[in-house]
This record gives structure tokens, C-alpha cells and sequence, in this order.
């Protein structure tokens, strides 16, 4: 008989000898890795260097986890430096206990891809778009670490679906009930149904280009996510009936409709796919035709210099 809930896992670390396997960490690096391909995937369609997206994506990616611990860290300050805090200050690089907040790693991994961007002067916008689904597929993927961490929980509640939290993981207050919102699923649904939506509805159909898929991915996450932040009952700061993630969140929704509109004003149209790569690999230009005449000295015609 099917229990009419979602068990929470007998334990968020398996042991491979000495060395922990967290469930947490396994969920954000699985997400990483499957945007990344994908990411490059798409990369190299509009006919751009995949050697330029690795660069720019790799440090993306750092800096998006840096920036991801430090938001986790200024939201949650009180339990490290505050007043009879209940964690030590060292326990901010714990990381594998869970405590990356996405607006982070959106505001650090993007203003990274930037500043890179303008290094190797590739359009940002362009590179964004391409980016934009792999990263809500990564934000996905990642979710799946709430679960194994029993973390990040909505309110309680009797439906089906309902998730198992174990006491030990209980938020104060809530020891009573034994079975939650699934956030985490909630989300995760949110954004593959995102991903979808991108790839094969604004992109393909209506072939939203130039920035105005990365604005439309900041909508629609940030869409879902305020929704989902109305249920949760972790403990953070409240300002005028809000969670402070929700008034971030509604701050990044008004971000993307405002670019979206001066986009779809300013930038109409798609991303246009360049010409395929010669096989001269060293400067991108055309290979020179060796059937060129020549004249009458046995030497070889002038031949114009190509065009990079």
C-alpha cells in the first residue's frame, strides 16, 4: 500500500569509504554539469567558439557559487554573528550543509559572464539568452539538495503529496506536524516546465532573441518563485508582511518586464546564427583558393587578402 505522502530520505550522506557523498552537493553539481553541456550545446549552434564559452562559463560558475554562500550568508547573518547566534561564525563555509541563495548566484555568476563578455567582446545579451535555460534547468536539478537536506519546506499539510520531515528537522514551532508543503517540488515542476517553455514556445516559436529570452527566463522564475516563497516557513527576516527573499524576488520580476519591454522595443527579433567555422581554426578567415591563375612569370596572381 502506497503511503499517502512523500518519505523524506533515511539520510542526506552516503560513504564511499572515507569520503562523504552528499545529496546536497550531488544535486547542485549535476545541475551544473547538465547546463553546461547544454549551454555549449546551444553555444555552438549560433556558430560562436566553444573555446570562448568555456572560458566565460567556468569562472561564471565560480563566481555564481561565491555569490550564492555570500546572499545565503547576509540573509542568514544572525545565525553566525548574531546575538546568542546558534551556529559558530566558521560554520559559513559549510557549505555541504546546505545555504546557497539563487539571487546570488544569478547577480555573480551574470555580472561575472559580463565583465568576461566584454574581454572577449561577445555580445552579453547574446550569450545570456543562450545561457537562460540551462540555468533554470540547473536551478531545477540543484532543488533536488532542499530534499536530501529536509530543508526549505512549505507549510504543513494533509495533501497527498504532502512531504515526511523528520522531528530532528522541524522548524520550531512546527514540531507537531509531521508532513509538509514539497517546496522543493514545487519549484523543480516550475522550472522544467520553464525550461520548455523557453526552448520551444518563446525561442523556437516566437524566436525571442537578443536579451529578450534571459529577461523572459528572470520573469518566469521569478514568477514561481515568489509564489512558492508565500508557503515556506523557514525562519528569515519579515518586512511589511513579506519574506525578505519575496521582496528580492519581486524586485528581480520587475527587473526582467522592464527589460523585456525595452528589448522587445529597442532589439526585435532573434539571435542570428553566424556562418559555420572554417577549417582554418587559427584566425577564423576564409581559406584562400589555390586554383587562383597565375601570370606569365610562373608567379602567382595578386590575390586579395581575405576578409576575417
Amino acid at each position: 500500500m502506497l503511503p499517502l505522502f512523500i518519505p523524506s530520505p533515511p539520510q542526506g550522506v552516503a560513504y564511499l569509504g572515507p569520503i562523504p557523498i552528499r545529496g546536497y552537493a550531488m544535486s547542485i553539481l549535476a545541475g551544473i554539469i547538465l547546463a553546461f553541456f547544454l549551454t555549449l550545446h546551444r553555444w555552438k549552434k549560433l556558430g560562436e567558439r566553444p573555446e570562448q564559452f568555456e572560458n566565460i562559463g567556468i569562472v561564471s560558475i565560480i563566481a555564481g557559487i561565491i555569490g550564492a554562500r555570500i546572499y545565503w550568508i547576509v540573509i542568514e547573518w544572525g545565525r553566525y554573528f548574531g546575538p546568542n547566534h546558534p551556529e559558530p561564525w566558521y560554520h559559513i563555509f559549510y557549505t555541504w550543509e546546505g545555504g546557497l541563495g539563487i539571487w546570488g548566484a544569478i547577480l555573480f555568476g551574470f555580472g561575472t559572464a559580463w565583465l568576461m563578455c566584454r574581454h572577449y567582446k561577445v555580445p552579453f545579451l547574446r550569450l545570456a539568452d543562450t545561457v537562460a535555460p540551462g540555468f533554470l534547468m540547473a536551478q531545477a536539478i540543484g532543488r533536488l539538495g532542499n530534499y536530501w537536506n529536509q530543508e526549505l519546506y512549505g507549510q504543513p499539510t494533509t495533501l497527498p503529496w504532502g512531504l515526511e520531515i523528520d522531528p530532528l528537522h522541524r522548524v520550531p514551532g512546527f514540531e507537531q506536524y509531521a508532513t509538509f508543503h514539497p517546496t522543493f517540488l514545487y519549484e523543480m515542476i516550475w522550472n522544467l516546465i520553464g525550461v520548455a517553455v523557453l526552448l520551444f514556445v518563446l525561442e523556437k516559436r516566437f524566436h525571442l532573441g537578443r536579451g529578450k529570452l534571459f529577461a523572459s527566463y528572470v520573469i518566469w522564475y521569478a514568477t514561481g518563485r515568489f509564489c512558492i516563497e508565500l508557503l515556506r516557513i523557514d525562519p528569515v527576516n519579515v518586512y511589511f508582511g513579506l519574506r525578505v527573499n519575496a521582496w528580492y524576488t519581486l524586485v528581480g520580476w520587475l527587473f526582467g518586464v522592464v527589460l523585456l519591454i525595452v528589448l522587445i522595443k529597442r532589439s526585435p527579433g532573434a539571435n542570428e546564427v553566424k556562418p559555420s567555422p572554417t577549417d582554418d581554426k587559427t584566425d577564423g578567415t576564409e581559406p584562400v583558393d589555390d586554383t587562383e591563375p597565375v601570370d606569365d612569370t610562373g608567379t602567382e596572381a595578386d590575390i586579395a587578402e581575405p576578409v576575417a
